[in-house]
């Protein structure tokens, strides 16, 4: 009996350093415990999930997945009237009925053409561009709350998805180009060299569109009910763009306006872009015509646009698709 009371009780063992912390550990012992699984993580390439990237590392990432963001947007462009018997006939019926009832509202109703030479050719590169940066605008808006289930069940970069809906914008605008060369000879406005300029002026309108359109992916994906405000907001911003009037015709004659009215809306980079287009196509607004710092301004916008907006995106990354 002595002999099984004396007897010492039997020794833990030891725990591995490995392992997590037990209950009831010092802080030291949970820090170390921490490091060891650090170290292990590390030497076995183990990463967090879901972790942002690098900037470099995000953009290689996005240009590996071009090919994606090409068939995506082709998908969708596809798809956008898959059930009306016109088909791909909207993509350019719907701008030109809109430019049809902005034509009878302001150009007859209100006597916007007055002054305002190859009014018809005015008001259709008007609606075309300025549709081209609205539906831009909504669809990017969308793009991350609207496509949680993808977002959720696929890793990859997510301004793939805001890029995409502004690729399918720029391709259904592409169709409606078309229709727009056709008014315009219908019009009289004969060919020019200065329509060139027009691949320029898209590329700066695009670039400016993906960086506006990720800007409102990451406050979407944060609140969604932004989208239920965003129409208004762009209708707001339409009517002070110059799409349906000329901005420099109102600036003349309401010469009583503060003048730091007319340079806000004439450096407003919807009307800048649409400027842009007006003076590369049509051929009363002669190109030569056009003052250089408007390229300039074209180009600040892009550039402050995109790449703050590329950023702006970016640093949010590993919050998209998850609470």
């Amino acid at each position: 009996m002595s002999q099984v009371l004396d007897t010492p009780p039997p020794t833990a063992p030891a725990a591995s350093p490995a392992a997590p912390a037990a209950v009831g550990a010092t802080p030291a012992e949970a820090d170390r415990a921490g490091t060891d699984l650090a170290a292990l993580a590390v030497r076995h390439g183990l990463t967090v999930s879901g972790a942002r990237p690098t900037l470099p590392e995000y953009i290689r990432g996005l240009w590996a997945r071009r090919h994606f963001i090409g068939a995506f947007s082709t998908a969708k462009l596809t798809a956008q009237y898959s059930q009306a018997k016109l088909g791909q006939v909207w993509q350019v019926m719907t701008p030109l009925l809109n430019a049809a009832v902005y034509y009878f509202v302001f150009g007859v109703l209100l006597q916007t053409k007055r002054g305002v030479p190859d009014y018809i050719p005015f008001l259709v590169t008007g609606v075309f561009i300025w549709t081209f940066t609205q539906t831009s605008i909504l669809a990017g808006t969308r793009a991350i709350s609207g496509n949680l289930g993808l977002v959720r069940a696929l890793h990859f970069p997510r301004a793939a998805l805001p890029i995409s809906f502004c690729l399918q914008q720029l391709q259904q605008l592409l169709f409606s180009m078309a229709a727009l060369v056709v008014i315009l000879l219908a019009f009289g406005v004969p060919p020019a060299l200065s329509w060139v300029l027009a691949i320029p002026a898209l590329v700066l309108q695009f670039t400016f569109n993906a960086g506006i359109s990720m800007i409102m992916a990451r406050i979407g994906a944060r609140t969604p009910d932004i989208a239920q405000l965003m129409p208004f907001v762009l209708r707001t911003w339409m009517y002070v763009s110059g799409v349906m009037w000329s901005i420099d015709h109102l600036v003349s004659a309401h010469g009583g306006l503060p003048s730091w009215v007319g340079t806000a809306l004439q450096a407003n980079p919807a009307a800048i872009y649409i400027d842009l287009m007006r003076f590369a196509l049509i051929d009363s607004f002669h190109a030569s015509q056009l003052p250089p710092h408007v390229w300039a301004i074209a180009t600040g916008w892009a550039l402050f646009a995109g790449v703050g907006g590329f950023i702006y995106f970016w640093k949010a990354e590993e919050t998209y698709g998850r609470g």
